[in-house]
């Protein structure tokens, strides 16, 4: 395992890039970026929040059936498209495809989203979601920020829950800027040796904007009690389900649409008991592939953990740096990705 050292200590800000998996196997993404911040305060939270729209009145259900077979992309197994009950109006899902940036703004090694000037990250947003729309006309494909909220650390911490939690100010940035391209906001929790009913509450004034989504890392999830890059983390049905109860409850007291949860993996240990998974029509849950690599092995990764076990939607994640890591390999394009069965209907790149 390699492991980088921190930037001088006279910085205001301490960068880290803490694990790098050497000896990973297909399909991992093999990076995790340490981050020291500000500590998170009270104060941090006392900013003003947009007005809570209505949801819209009416499901289209003739179209969701139509949207959904037609991501399906005409598998025969049976298990695509998943069948569920229709989700309260308002839905983005699978009316829509979502294309996310990933990072934070405390790092340029995390991810797209915090490596360029914000100028710069909002334009090459907007022009991948111009080239998706290009590759599948049929399709709205509308622009999201996702936001590392909660990262996994190498230390331990004050409290020894390795993970540390981003200033409530740093995510209003990203409410910001998101509302200059009227884009979606998804925030991450990497949870390290803390768990999910400890950490998503302390986001809920977010997740009561209507814009704003969830997304959950099982990689950094230590159930053994390992430090976050030893080993690879999981989540179990009951940490999902807890996660859609929780905004469930959020959806139905505050009149929201649907949230959207995206649940990264790229290995099958890191989801279990997948048939045990609830779903609500207050959410939509989304399987990311979140692996890195060739071309091929991506392609594996999401034929042999995400599309044999259907939960009800999948993801498919991009690397501008890591999918060039391999000897000939290059980054996918829209219409390769969107030759597989069942079509991701998000895209995420870091």
């Amino acid at each position: 395992m390699k492991r980088s050292t921190w930037l001088p200590a006279a910085t205001a800000l301490t960068f880290i890039s803490a694990f790098v998996f050497n000896g990973c196997k297909p399909g991992t993404r093999g990076v995790a970026a340490e981050v020291q911040a500000a500590p998170f305060t009270k104060h941090d939270t006392d900013t003003a929040q947009p007005p809570v729209a209505p949801a819209a009145a009416v499901l289209d259900t003739a179209l969701y059936d139509a949207k959904l077979k037609y991501m399906a992309n005409g598998d025969t197994s049976g298990r695509w498209p998943v069948k569920t009950d229709y989700p309260l109006p308002g839905a983005v899902l699978p009316f829509k495809r979502v294309l996310a940036f990933y990072g934070n703004l405390y790092s340029t090694k995390m991810g797209i989203l915090g490596e360029l000037p914000e100028k710069d990250m909002l334009a090459k947003l907007q022009e991948e979601v111009k080239n998706w729309h290009a590759a599948d006309t049929s399709m709205e494909v509308v622009p999201a920020l996702h936001y590392i909220a909660v990262t996994a650390q190498g230390s331990a911490g004050a409290d020894g829950k390795y993970r540390l939690r981003m200033p409530h100010k740093e995510i209003d940035k990203i409410l910001v800027m998101a509302e200059k391209i009227n884009a979606l906001v998804f925030i991450d929790i990497q949870v390290g040796l803390s768990n999910l009913q400890a950490e998503v509450p302390q986001l809920e004034k977010y997740l009561k904007m209507p814009h704003v989504h969830l997304g959950i890392d099982p990689e950094f999830s230590m159930k053994t009690g390992k430090k976050p890059g030893s080993v690879i983390g999981s989540f179990d049905a009951a940490d999902i389900n807890y996660t859609t109860e929780y905004l469930a409850k959020l959806v139905k007291e505050n009149n929201l649409p649907p949230k959207m949860l995206v649940v990264h993996r790229f290995t099958r240990p890191m989801v279990t008991n997948y048939k045990n998974i609830k779903l609500r029509p207050e959410t939509q849950i989304i399987m990311d592939m979140d692996g890195w690599g060739a071309q091929a092995r991506k392609i594996s990764t999401y034929r042999s953990f995400l599309y044999p076990e259907p939960v009800q939607y999948t993801g498919f994640k991009l690397f501008y740096k890591n999918d060039f890591r391999e000897k000939g390999s290059r980054i996918m394009t829209p219409a390769e990705v969107l030759k597989l069965k069942p079509q991701p209907v998000y895209i995420q790149y870091q």
